[in-house]
């Protein structure tokens, strides 16, 4: 199987825990290198956020697994890169 290098996920998660201590936690995973976690909209009861992850080998069911202990749900994977380094996806250029 080939190594996960960059995943972007799409999160729904209530407000506690707070989003400092959320990315924190998934920080913490083994194989994530960096986590960053943007605030997408705010509800009276939840918080959509998309985590962005980075590391060598990401375990994609041990992270969803780490989302769902934190109350968290998955909605979407929106990007995963793979390979010997991640690469950035550049949008074609437009006609002008």
């Amino acid at each position: 199987m080939t190594s996960v290098r960059r995943l972007v996920l799409d999160v729904l998660k209530p407000h506690d825990p707070s989003l400092v201590e959320f990315t924190d936690q998934l920080s913490r995973v083994d194989g994530v290198a960096g986590a960053t976690c943007t605030l997408v909209e705010l509800d009276r009861e939840v918080q959509n956020v998309e985590v962005t992850l980075e590391g060598e080998d990401l375990d994609v069911g041990t992270v969803e697994s780490t989302i769902d202990g934190l109350g968290g749900t998955v909605h979407s994977v929106d990007l995963v890169a793979c390979g010997d380094r991640p690469v950035t996806p550049r949008r074609p250029p437009r006609d002008a």
